[in-house]
C-alpha cells in the first residue's frame, strides 16, 4: 500500500520509521518532512495546511493510507475533507479535535463529564481576566485557548508573571487568535505523565506509559517548551492508576462526546497531574505526542498500520497490541534561542557515529539538507532515542549516542528520566 504521512516533526519521523517495518506498505510519502524523514520515504514540498494541496497529492498518487501527525491540519478538518472524498485517514475530525485546539471546550467537556481536572474559568476580556487572577491570588496556570505549538501555557508564580501571560496572550497577541481567549486555571502540583490510548470511539487500548519533559532546563527550569525528552514507561503510572485513568477519563469523555454527536477516532492523549495515586488531567492532545511518540513507537511490538486500519474499520477489539519489555528515553536536541527566537542553518556531525550504538535512533525533527550537509532548521532538531534492559540502560545508551552529535549552539537537558531513578549523567 502507499502511504502518506502529514508533518515534519520527530514524531512523524518516527512514524515513517516504525511503518517502514511493515510488510504492507510499498511506498511511503511525507509532506513536507526533513532531511532524517527523506533517507526513508519521499518528501513532498506541501505545508500541512495545504489541505486542498495534500488531497490533490492523495488522489493523484492513489494514496491508501493517509496518517495526520500535527495538531493544526486537524483542526482543520482534513479528515472530514479526506473521507468527504471517500479516501482512508487516521485521525479525529475537526469536530473532535477541538478537544485540543479549544481548551476552553476541553474543560468544558472534562466539567460535564465528570472528569477530574483543575479549577478553571474562561475569558475573552483581558480586564476581566487580571481581575479574576487579582482576587484568585498566585500560582495559577494560564493558557492560550487555541493551538500554540505547545507555548501557550505559562504557569504563574507571581501576579506579574500572571498578568504578563495576560497582556502577551490577550494585548500584543503573542500567539494571534489563538490567544484572543484564555483560560486561567489553578496550579495542580505532583507529578506529569502522558497517557495515550488508541480508539475507534467504542474500544480503548491503552499505550505503554510515558514522561515528558516541558521546560527547557535542567531540574524542570525555564520557559515551557513542545517537550526536551520523554521516557517510557514512567513509574508513576501504576495498574492500578491505568484502571482508574481508563474509567474516570477515557470512557466518560467518549461517552460524553457521543452525547454531543462526536464518534472520536485515532489517537487520543491525557496529559495527567499525579499525586498519591490521585489524579487530574491538565489536557487532552488529538494526536501522538512529540517527543512522547519516539519512545512509546520505539517500544511498540505490533504492525502499526494494522492498528490504524483497525481503528478507521471499527474493529479495534479484534486485534491484540503487543509491547516490548524494554524501556525507552527519548532525549531531544535544540537549537540555541529556544524555545525563543533560534539559530538555524548549523551544520550537523556525527549523526552516523551516534546510530552505530547499539539500541540507539536518531530521529530528525527540524533539520534541513544543503549541499552535503545536514543543516539545523527548527527549534528542536533531533530526538536520540535509545532502548535498554531498564531505564537505567536506556539512559546511559542515549546519552552516549547525544555526546557524538554536535552542533554550534546545541542545547539539550541532561536529567531527562532521572527522576525516575535518580541516576546522575555525566
Amino acid at each position: 500500500m502507499n502511504v502518506l504521512i502529514i508533518g515534519s516533526g520527530g514524531r512523524e519521523h518516527a512514524l515513517v520509521w516504525k511503518m517502514r517495518q511493515s510488510k504492507k506498505v510499498r511506498n511511503i510519502f511525507c509532506a513536507p518532512g526533513n532531511a532524517g524523514i527523506a533517507q526513508e520515504a519521499e518528501c513532498v514540498n506541501i505545508l500541512p495546511e495545504n489541505i486542498n494541496g495534500l488531497l490533490s497529492f492523495a488522489k493523484e498518487n492513489k494514496i491508501d493510507l493517509t496518517v495526520v501527525g500535527p495538531e493544526l491540519p486537524l483542526s482543520l478538518g482534513i479528515v472530514d475533507k479526506f473521507e468527504g472524498a471517500g479516501l482512508r485517514v487516521f485521525g479525529p475530525t475537526a469536530s473532535a479535535a477541538r478537544l485540543e485546539y479549544s481548551k476552553a471546550f476541553a474543560k468544558e467537556m472534562m466539567a460535564k463529564c465528570n472528569i477530574p481536572t483543575a479549577v478553571f474559568k474562561t475569558f475573552t476580556s483581558s480586564h476581566e481576566a487580571k481581575k479574576y487572577i487579582k482576587e484568585k491570588g498566585v500560582p495559577l496556570v494560564i493558557k492560550a485557548d487555541g493551538l500554540a505549538a505547545g507555548k501557550g501555557v505559562v504557569v504563574a508564580e507571581t501576579v506579574d508573571e500572571a498578568n504578563n501571560a495576560i497582556a502577551d496572550m490577550m494585548e500584543k497577541r503573542a500567539f494571534g487568535d489563538a490567544g484572543s481567549k484564555v483560560v486561567i486555571e489553578d496550579c495542580l502540583k505532583g507529578e506529569e505523565a502522558s497517557f495515550m490510548v488508541f480508539t475507534d470511539g467504542n474500544a480503548i487500548v491503552p499505550m505503554v506509559s510515558a514522561q515528558d519533559h516541558k521546560r527547557v532546563f535542567d531540574n524542570d527550569k525555564g520557559p515551557n517548551t513542545g517537550g526536551m525528552g520523554a521516557y517510557s514507561p514512567a513509574p508513576v503510572v501504576s495498574d492500578t492508576l491505568t484502571k482508574k485513568v481508563i474509567n474516570e477519563v477515557f470512557k466518560p469523555l467518549l461517552s460524553g462526546l457521543k452525547k454531543e454527536g462526536i464518534n472520536y477516532k485515532g489517537v487520543l492523549y491525557a496529559g495527567l497531574m499525579i499525586d498519591d495515586n490521585q489524579l487530574h488531567v491538565l489536557e487532552f492532545n488529538c494526536r501522538f505526542g512529540d517527543p512522547e511518540a519516539q519512545p512509546i513507537l520505539f517500544r511498540l511490538k505490533s504492525d502499526i498500520i494494522e492498528i490504524m486500519e483497525a481503528i478507521i474499520d471499527n474493529r479495534l477489539s479484534d486485534i491484540n497490541i503487543e509491547w516490548k519489555q524494554e524501556a525507552s528515553v527519548c532525549v531531544v536536541i535544540a537549537s540555541k534561542g529556544y524555545p525563543g527566537n533560534y539559530e538555524k542553518e548549523r551544520a550537523i556531525e556525527g549523526l552516523n557515529e551516534a546510530e552505530e550504538i547499539k539500541g540507539v535512533k536518531v530521529f530528525h525533527a527540524g533539520t534541513a539538507k544543503k549541499d552535503n550537509d545536514i543543516i539545523t532548521a527548527g527549534g528542536r532538531v533531533l530526538g536520540v532515542t535509545a532502548l535498554g534492559a531498564d531505564i537505567k540502560e536506556a539512559v546511559e545508551n542515549a546519552y552516549k549516542a547525544v555526546e557524538k552529535i554536535k552542533f554550534e549552539g546545541m542545547h539539550y537537558r541532561r536529567d531527562i528520566a532521572l527522576k525516575a531513578l535518580s541516576l546522575t549523567v555525566n
